[in-house]
């Protein structure tokens, strides 16, 4: 299946980290959703952690707002934090209520001393090296770090969409996997193109710049692809 097409930084990012994105996008966490092997506790495991995961991401992309040059960026940045809060988030409250936990458990979880340290661990390593390009980094920084994430799953739940042989996890690969999220990333992948031409100018894949932000969407990338491991973790 050909690669998505999020727009021409997206691409080269993807190649220039091809193994980590690859280690990344199909990892056995990934396989297994598709092929409905993953047991569902794990699955739960993983949609609690990432609730608070997306609680920080979505305070990034809030920052993004302050970080823009202008509307269209601004516009861009305020809609991703309107899906994460409003929509996305909604499909792991949904999920973890129907196997009997609220969402005060989700909010409840960072202190809960049964959390393994290893999930503690990538949990708070993610979120702090994605608010920690958003204070200190601009606009491009935060752009690389958050990309790997909402590309990432956009690639995945388009490809398992067609590919996946189970229904087990159809809603959650239907929440990546559907147009309106698609588009999504293709509009993102656009905006990300825009800024850095405007900032770096056309040929910005030829700056020392560019070679940066490359070393965040592979950093990114390579947490992403170690947050799959807190579906094993006992975070119950």
């Amino acid at each position: 299946m050909t690669a998505p097409d999020y727009g021409t930084a997206f691409s080269l990012w993807r190649t220039r980290t091809s193994d980590a994105w690859s280690a990344y996008v199909r990892h056995p966490f990934v396989e297994s959703l598709g092929d409905g092997s993953l047991p569902h506790q794990a699955f739960l495991n993983y949609l609690k952690q990432d609730y608070l995961f997306l609680v920080n991401f979505a305070r990034a992309w809030a920052l993004a707002v302050v970080k823009s040059r202008d509307m269209r960026e601004m516009r861009s940045a305020a809609a991703a934090v309107d899906g994460l809060v409003n929509r996305e988030m909604a499909l792991h409250v949904e999920s973890c209520a129907a196997a009997g936990i609220s969402e005060d458990d989700l909010l409840a979880l960072r202190e809960a001393p049964q959390n393994l340290a290893y999930t503690r661990f990538v949990l708070e390593a993610y979120t702090r090296f994605v608010l920690e390009k958003g204070y200190s980094g601009d606009y491009l920084d935060l752009m690389a770090a958050l990309a790997p994430c909402g590309m990432g799953y956009g690639e995945i739940g388009r490809r398992l969409a067609r590919e996946a042989t189970s229904s087990v996890y159809r809603e959650w690969i239907d929440t990546y996997g559907n147009e309106a999220y698609q588009e999504g990333c293709r509009e993102s992948g656009a905006l990300i193109d825009a800024a850095l031409e405007n900032r770096l100018g056309p040929d910005y894949a030829q700056t020392p710049r560019w070679n940066e932000l490359c070393q965040v969407f592979e950093m990114a990338t390579r947490l992403e692809a170690a947050f799959w491991e807190t579906g094993s973790a006992d975070s119950a």
